[in-house]
């Protein structure tokens, strides 16, 4: 089974819909002025954002966009700094990733899984 919807609520959505269609390649198949939009991947999951006045996602809450390396993790993280984002540089933690507050009121992790080499000592 895989999943292949998910609602968000935002506060904005014009402002994050433009977001994940310039940073994370969604693609907009229908929309209802600021308060609706369906958005795709390229592999058929549909996103729905939906405006709500008031958007209150518990502090762990994210959604995830996994890349396919490092340099792809490394430029996005620049791209959104060099546009005013605040983000801190990516780590290597449960996988090489960082988040941001995406505009609409929801956090994204952007990462990659690195394959570590495991050594004899």
């Amino acid at each position: 089974m895989k999943l292949k919807h998910l609602n968000l609520t935002v506060t904005d959505v014009s402002v994050a819909r433009n977001f994940l269609e310039k940073y994370f390649g969604l693609t907009c198949g229908a929309s209802r002025g600021n308060g609706f939009a369906t958005m795709f991947d390229e592999a058929g999951f549909v996103l729905t954002l939906m405006r709500g006045s008031e958007v209150h996602y518990p502090n762990s809450f994210h959604i995830g966009f996994p890349q396919e390396s490092k340099e792809r993790v490394d430029k996005i993280n620049q791209s959104l700094k060099e546009d005013g984002f605040d983000v801190q540089p990516p780590q290597q933690l449960h996988s090489y990733t960082f988040y941001v507050e995406a505009p609409g009121g929801f956090t994204i992790e952007v990462f990659c899984h690195i394959e570590r080499e495991l050594s004899e000592n």
